[in-house]
């Protein structure tokens, strides 16, 4: 089942994936921008990254813009011949944005892992594995137990 999850997603416009993401995305636009979620959209991906249907894991959605990065034109002073303003390269991927935005909103979770969901031409949506290091089900588990010692 997950390997035809998996071939579905790798090419979307192929599959049953667009049609289902173009009217999710209609409802995810209206939402706010960091919302948490009951289960994955891509259950198969989650699972790869380490996501346990189990107490302690907390799947939040995060919207990103999409896009290059414009720097503020001068308005003062000389104008330079190259101002630097166009094809800026932030040092940031959008993905590590998304994980922080969402680590500010949610304090007392620790971020185990995200992945890219969709995309239109306007914004980017990341889902984030989040873990709770408090939970005595995470410090029990053998595979995500080391963020519940890190923490403390």
């Amino acid at each position: 089942m997950y390997r035809q999850m998996r071939q579905a997603w790798r090419k979307p416009e192929d599959s049953f994936v667009q049609g289902l993401m173009r009217n999710r995305v209609v409802q995810w636009r209206r939402q706010p921008t960091i919302v948490r979620i009951e289960k994955p959209t891509r259950l198969d991906r989650a699972r790869r990254l380490g996501y346990k249907a189990k107490k302690g894991f907390v799947m939040v959605r995060v919207r990103v813009r999409s896009g290059g990065r414009r720097k503020i034109r001068p308005n003062m002073g000389r104008s330079q011949k190259h101002m630097g303003v166009v094809k800026y390269t932030p040092s940031k991927s959008l993905r590590l944005m998304a994980e922080e935005r969402a680590a500010r909103k949610f304090p007392n979770l620790e971020v185990l892992n995200s992945y890219w969901v969709w995309e239109d031409g306007k914004s980017r949506w990341f889902e984030i594995i989040f873990v709770d290091p408090s939970s005595p089900t995470i410090r029990t588990d053998k595979t995500v137990g080391w963020i519940a010692g890190e923490s403390r």
